[in-house]
């Protein structure tokens, strides 16, 4: 690619970063006070750079690609995802990651401002890629840990305040689903019991959270995991995988139901997006939404550009917002756009029972 392409590239990402900045109706001070960010590689804005053990990483090319200055930063994407364009449309800060603060009580500002605990590789069991990210239970301890902190510093009711008046963005789940799409059938448990499991532990997770001072929750739910090239190209007909697809659907349905349950029992609010049948929307009609390849990842080598993942000697598409996918598992900067934007103000059946910006005001 020729260096023009590449500056031209990052200049058309930052003016993308001003203009989503504010969103429409937002004050100087955001529409929120902070975001926090609990989740898995889809929302890590760079934390498991600070793992030095860790090889889930996004801190080399091509990723960041199309982000401003070409950086790769840590993100699973060639750009901006989905926590950024999500901390745009609330006016707010990009929440800082959690290891890059200083480990001590002199970052309340900081807290204030928001904190993402998200980690590549993270998922509901600690047992997912154990060593290698901050697994889901350690995110809440970390959130514990500044609560703690903040009311050290602000005292309980400043604080207890300040939280309930932020959101929540939680994006979990998806690791665990595509490993039981690439597992054995013979050596797993049934579909109906494996999202079970998972759902019996996310409910107690969800529910820590709560319980330190969150009020307005953001789920995305996981997307058609079949669909991902890394799981596509195991097939012969490089078709999506029909179980992964469904564990996806079924874990939705129930992460769904347990949210209403809460919201009738709990003085909590939330706004669900169903990120399965809008990117399967997205897969099934991609003219419609600016797409022309459906299948094949844009970074990688090998079948569908999915047997080796993006790597500084992977080849990579000339047109990144033409994919859905970036590498064999992320979505491209275009697609975690078009995502958050339907998320944000988007209505049922694919976002429910309120969006992002009335969840703002609930």
């Amino acid at each position: 690619m020729e260096s023009n392409e590449y500056y031209n590239s990052s200049i058309l990402s930052a003016i993308m970063f001003l203009v989503f900045t504010i969103h429409p109706g937002a004050n100087a001070q955001g529409l929120v006070p902070a975001l926090y960010v609990f989740g898995d590689s889809l929302v890590d804005v760079g934390n498991n750079n600070h793992l030095e053990l860790s090889l889930l990483k996004a801190d080399f090319p091509h990723n960041g690609i199309d982000y401003p200055g070409k950086k790769a930063t840590g993100r699973f994407s060639n750009g901006f995802n989905f926590a950024d364009f999500l901390a745009q449309n609330l006016g707010v800060p990009t929440a800082a990651r959690y290891l890059s603060l200083s480990p001590d009580s002199n970052n309340t500002d900081s807290y204030l401002a928001g904190v993402s605990f998200a980690s590549g590789g993270a998922g509901i069991f600690n047992t997912t890629n154990l060593g290698q990210c901050i697994s889901f239970d350690e995110q809440i301890d970390y959130f514990a840990t500044l609560y703690a902190v903040l009311v050290e510093q602000l005292g309980t009711e400043k604080t207890l305040d300040h939280l309930a008046r932020s959101i929540y963005a939680l994006v979990i789940g998806s690791n665990e689903l595509i490993n039981y799409a690439k597992s054995d059938p013979a050596d797993s448990a049934s579909p109906e019991d494996f999202v079970g499991s998972l759902l019996a532990t996310l409910q107690i997770q969800i529910k820590r959270i709560y319980n330190i001072g969150a009020r307005r929750f953001v789920f995305i739910g996981t997307g058609p995991v079949g669909c991902c090239p890394g799981v596509r190209e195991r097939n012969e007909t490089k078709e999506c995988n029909a179980v992964g697809n469904y564990v996806s659907n079924l874990y939705n349905t129930g992460v769904s139901s347990f949210l209403n349950m809460m919201q009738k029992s709990e003085d909590m609010s939330y706004s669900f997006f169903d990120t399965y049948n809008a990117v399967l929307q997205y897969i099934k009609q991609p003219s419609t939404y600016g797409f022309s390849e459906v299948a094949e990842a844009c970074c990688g080598l090998g079948d569908l550009n999915a047997k080796i993942g993006c790597l500084p000697v992977s080849t990579y598409c000339a047109n990144r917002s033409d994919h859905i996918f970036w590498d064999y598992y992320h979505p491209t900067e275009a697609t975690s756009r078009l995502v958050t934007t339907t998320a944000f103000d988007g209505s049922a059946p694919l976002v429910y029972p309120i969006n992002i910006n009335q969840l703002t005001t609930s």
